[in-house]
């Protein structure tokens, strides 16, 4: 007999849950962030980019699910069926920190997007915090592309996603909706609202604001840690041959995750000898450069900023503060 979802999803040990996650938005800069509020002495951050609350959401986790064609059954991470595996999984990524710090947090950038993520979190007892970090709308969706081209997962060049599929850069994007879901949830003083362009133009009032709403002294962060850019931008030498790769390697799986979630499949999380060929034949002929800049078209910025303008009236009124006026000049 199947569970109630609420009860599964409410830790029965609410003292291993992280004080904060930094929730989003992807490509805005979270992995920095992380970085440098892991070196402050009194905050700890797991490690790994967890996912836990929507851990289950093919739509959010397609690689979190594996399906093997010679039995036909699918391997997912079923709260459901596995209640106690995927909690004490979860818990276990603060283990070794959760001793050390006066706080802990974790990053997980697809919970913006991610209304379920926004009620499971809201179910806990432990007040967690949340921050969200928003970049401009458009050079995010391109920064997505580019994240997708490299993973393998893109096999059209930017216009034509745009065209076939625009809701797999775009929807990541959409952030008025996405933050309305977090407050209907979650007690809008328990959100922290961070952009990415104040992050770079002034880090230092910026990362003051974050430990001032986690409640830690910022005098404590060596400044040092400002100069922090973490994951930095890589892009294909030849962007046409990285999409003939994804296409050539798009039957190959995701193995990625094979043996990093609470539910792994039986398979061995390596590709087959074929691909793994291919794939490093094609990163000696194809190397990802960070002095390569990835440049979109004049005429695709224009059509992404309109349609972004158009969505984005009402979102300095929804988050309190100035955002419209300093993505949109005009």
């Amino acid at each position: 007999m199947a569970k109630n979802t609420q009860d599964v999803w409410k830790s029965k040990t609410p003292e291993h849950l992280p004080d904060f996650i930094i929730g989003g938005a992807m490509k805005s800069g979270t992995t920095s962030l992380h970085a440098i509020l892991h070196s402050h002495p009194d905050i700890a951050m797991a490690h790994n980019e967890l996912g836990f609350f929507d851990i289950d959401s093919i739509l959010q986790h397609p690689d979190y699910n594996f399906y093997d064609p010679k039995k036909e059954t699918w391997t997912s991470q079923s709260m459901q069926e596995q209640p106690t595996l995927l909690w004490n999984w979860y818990a276990s990524q603060f283990k070794s920190i959760e001793k050390k710090a006066k706080i802990i947090g974790e990053d997980s950038t697809t919970y913006l997007t991610s209304e379920i993520a926004a009620k499971r979190i809201a179910l806990q007892d432990k007040p967690i915090k949340l921050i969200f970090i928003l970049r401009h709308p458009t050079k995010r969706t391109i920064s997505n592309y580019l994240h997708l081209l490299k993973s393998g997962r893109a096999i059209y060049s930017l216009e034509d996603t745009l065209r076939y599929n625009p809701n797999s850069i775009i929807r990541r994007s959409m952030y008025p909706e996405q933050l309305e879901a977090y407050y209907k949830h979650i007690p809008f003083e328990r959100i922290k609202v961070v952009l990415f362009e104040d992050l770079l133009e002034d880090k230092e009032k910026c990362i003051q604001e974050v430990c001032e709403f986690l409640e830690v002294d910022f005098s404590k962060l060596d400044t040092s840690v400002f100069n922090t850019h973490s994951n930095k931008t890589k892009t294909p030498k030849h962007i046409k041959l990285q999409l003939l790769r994804n296409r050539w390697l798009r039957k190959s799986g995701n193995y990625r995750y094979s043996s990093f979630l609470p539910l792994q499949p039986d398979f061995q999380g390596k590709m087959p000898l074929q691909y793994r060929i291919m794939d490093r034949l094609h990163k000696k002929l194809n190397p990802l450069k960070s002095t390569i800049k990835f440049k979109a078209s004049k005429a695709t910025v224009a059509l992404l900023d309109d349609f972004f303008k158009t969505e984005f009236k009402d979102l300095d009124s929804l988050v309190k503060k100035e955002v419209f006026s300093k993505w949109f000049k005009n």
